[in-house]
């Protein structure tokens, strides 16, 4: 018969080779700070600024799946529980979108914007960039067809 020890490991290691183990971890964190808040406290107002740096950052990790992450992020900052308006946002951060641009966060964009209008004019004074930025970098030299972000989807 296997000891409490091998077993717990057994456990482990199928619940890591299943990609769940993250989540289960993450959901208890959630559920822990979720059972910690105190709901009587007041928080500050956010201001617009705060407010939408919030939503673009709950844009990113609820494309990516984190939805732990997201719904802590929405309780410690006291963010609307309904997304902000996507049209709305690039609206205000002056962000032009396009057919590729829609279907990732409006962080992508944001940095893509970055790379494309902080490019130097010599490729010798270029600065190392990530494999990501090299890899969005490239896209924006050759116009091809989106990048693949890892994670959630649109």
């Amino acid at each position: 018969m296997a000891s409490t020890h091998e077993l717990k490991d057994v456990i482990k290691e199928t619940l890591e080779n299943r990609g769940s183990l993250g989540q289960i971890k993450a959901r208890i964190r959630a559920e822990v700070f979720s059972a910690l808040d105190d709901q009587s406290e007041v928080k500050p107002p956010l201001s617009n600024e705060n407010m939408i740096i919030n939503e673009l950052i709950r844009e990113y990790l609820d494309f990516n799946k984190y939805k732990y992450s997201s719904s802590v992020l929405v309780a410690e900052s006291g963010q609307p529980k309904s997304p902000l308006d996507r049209d709305f946002l690039t609206k205000e951060l002056n962000i032009k979108e396009d057919y590729r641009s829609k279907s990732v966060p409006l962080l992508y964009s944001i940095i893509s914007n970055h790379l494309r209008e902080n490019r130097p004019s010599s490729p010798s004074r270029q600065r190392p960039h990530g494999a990501f930025l090299q890899q969005l970098e490239s896209e924006l030299d050759n116009e091809q067809e989106p990048f693949v972000v890892m994670g959630g989807k649109r």
